[in-house]
């Protein structure tokens, strides 16, 4: 009868081997699925972080009258420009933050004005497809109006 119970107890080898099997044709099906939307879930990411410093530049706009220039980049949002007198920050809470690659972020002002912040996606270069691509928040507002 003690043999019986210690035998009914415990898994054997087979039914292991069975289980782990299994384990794997699963995440065979399901990793390169989920993996993929890693991939956006990033740029999405990239995105959300320029929206916010769009805000920090556009109040850094209202004090000081104009954006900060392509040499004092998303730097001034932190730290006075020498150059600058109602400057009234930092209006980020915290460092400029990477891009979710660990690659900073491409700051420009244009002679118009105007203001670009660029990702250079996962290869950190300039170009790319997919995961590489560049994001610039000039390409998701032209996204978000048409």
């Amino acid at each position: 009868m003690k043999r019986r119970k210690k035998k009914e107890m415990g898994f054997s080898l087979i039914e292991l081997l069975i289980v782990m099997v299994i384990m794997g044709l699963l995440a065979a099906l399901v990793g390169p699925r989920m993996f993929g939307k890693v991939g956006k879930s990033k740029q999405k990411a990239a995105l959300a972080q320029m929206s916010l410093f769009e805000t920090a530049l556009d109040t850094y706009r209202l004090d000081v009258g104009k954006y900060p220039s392509t040499e004092q980049g998303l730097q001034a949002l932190r730290t006075k420009p020498s150059d600058v007198e109602k400057w009234d920050g930092p209006y980020l809470p915290k460092a400029v933050p990477k891009d979710p690659w660990g690659n900073p972020y491409v700051y420009q002002r244009n002679d118009d004005g105007e203001v670009e912040i660029i990702s250079l996606g996962a290869n950190g270069t300039e170009g790319g497809e997919g995961e590489d691509k560049d994001i610039s928040n000039r390409e998701a507002d032209k996204e978000e109006a048409g």
